[in-house]
């Protein structure tokens, strides 16, 4: 029978580890929301890296983002002189839309999608969901490890270490189910509109 101190261990490494699926999850299914169809979003150009200043810096801290019609954003820069680049960054993107700038603000016109840009979009949040899962098993291996090296210092029983292992898996399993239904999710949002 395990003693108390061996289960309050492995509780505090199991639950780091499922708050670190649980934050891997989250943030694949932010990445999916960048990922938009039948409205312009400023969501899918705020974290695109603009060369400006010296540095690469995050398009939301150089501009404004409106939206005056569902399929056209207008970025407005806080320096003008920035224009330029912010419009280079987004033509030098894989997000295949063409830029158009007055000096002023760049306008991103949003095409209806093709079913050729459609399939493209589904490949690209299957790719984000492969690097969600990918997260996943590293996490899971950190908790492994962690575990293991409670073992071989004696502070838990090879009964305990398998036991644990088998949450660690149903825990993964747990997330992986998730991240595959948000990704279903998201390919029939593409596919459907």
């Amino acid at each position: 029978m395990a003693d108390s101190s061996d289960d309050d261990l492995i509780e505090l490494v199991l639950d780091d580890a499922g708050d670190k699926m649980d934050k891997a999850v989250l943030h694949t299914r932010h990445e999916f929301s960048t990922v938009r169809t039948g409205r312009a979003s400023s969501a899918l150009v705020e974290k695109l890296p603009v060369d400006c200043y010296g540095a690469e810096v995050p398009l939301q801290q150089l501009a404004n983002f409106s939206v005056p019609e569902a399929r056209l954003l207008v970025i407005s820069p806080f320096d003008q002189g920035s224009v330029n680049a912010i419009e280079k960054a987004i033509r030098d993107s894989d997000l295949g839309l063409n830029p158009t700038n007055d000096g002023h603000v760049v306008r991103l016109a949003f095409p209806a999608l093709t079913e050729e840009r459609r399939k493209d979009l589904v490949r690209l949040v299957r790719g984000m969901a492969e690097e969600g899962k990918i997260a996943l098993r590293n996490l899971r291996r950190a908790a492994r490890h962690e575990l293991e090296g409670l073992e071989k210092s004696g502070d838990l029983r090879e009964d305990e270490l398998k036991r644990a292992e088998k949450e660690l898996d149903d825990m993964i399993h747990a997330h992986e189910a998730n991240l595959a239904g948000a990704l279903a999710d998201k390919e029939k949002e593409l596919l459907d509109e």
